[in-house]
């Protein structure tokens, strides 16, 4: 009788610790930020979020250009999180460190994209909004580097371009008219104070507890 009472007291015990590993599980799954996710990002060091608009860059690229903005509340600051060209990702899925992604402006559908070509206030190199409903080409993609596992909701990350090794940067250089007061977003050559970014305001899709389907970005 005892040991009967022992086996069901060790039953409980592993049960527990079961749910309790399963829950822990999917709370740590709900704070990454996941594939589909539509996000604002801020530059912890400058405090402005990642922001597009319609409005071409005078010179180097003359593609749409990229700032940052103070205003917490800009529609057009959100951004989706997506897969490579050719190699989707599961919607709904953790975003690995080290993974390649693409970053999409939800507005105008054009993909944060770096090149070759000097930004316009500091020199750097230009970041600007490149593509068509989500499609442009190779410099689109960018590794998001963090220190856990999977990129959490809560840590600051760094955003490296795959093409030319440079890092998603503000150093603080603010534009005249027509988008005065915004920042310039660049790359910079070196990982730096300039260079960490934060998931803020959102929707984050959650994990699916469904089988797999073909639902991809």
């Amino acid at each position: 009788m005892e040991i009967s009472e022992a086996v069901r007291g060790l039953v409980r015990s592993l049960l527990f610790v079961l749910l309790w590993s399963r829950c822990e599980s999917r709370e740590s799954d709900l704070n990454g930020v996941t594939c589909g996710s539509l996000v604002k990002l801020l530059n912890t060091r400058h405090n402005v979020r990642l922001h597009s608009h319609d409005v071409k860059y005078g010179s180097g690229s003359g593609q749409q250009s990229v700032t940052g903005v103070e205003n917490a509340d800009d529609a057009n600051s959100y951004w989706q999180i997506r897969g490579k060209p050719n190699r989707p990702c599961q919607r709904g899925a953790a975003i690995k460190c080290g993974q390649a992604i693409r970053i999409t402006h939800m507005k105008t559908g054009r993909n944060l994209h770096t090149h070759h070509f000097s930004s316009p206030l500091s020199n750097n190199q230009e970041v600007s909004a490149f593509g068509e409903n989500g499609e442009g080409d190779d410099l689109d993609v960018w590794t998001v580097q963090c220190d856990s596992i999977h990129w959490e909701r809560d840590e600051a990350v760094r955003f490296k371009h795959v093409g030319t090794d440079v890092f998603l940067s503000v150093t603080g250089e603010q534009y005249g008219h027509p988008i005065r007061g915004q920042r310039e977003v660049h790359g910079m050559s070196t990982p730096n104070q300039h260079n960490w970014w934060r998931a803020m305001e959102g929707v984050f899709i959650q994990p699916s507890q469904e089988p797999l389907r073909h639902d991809e970005l």
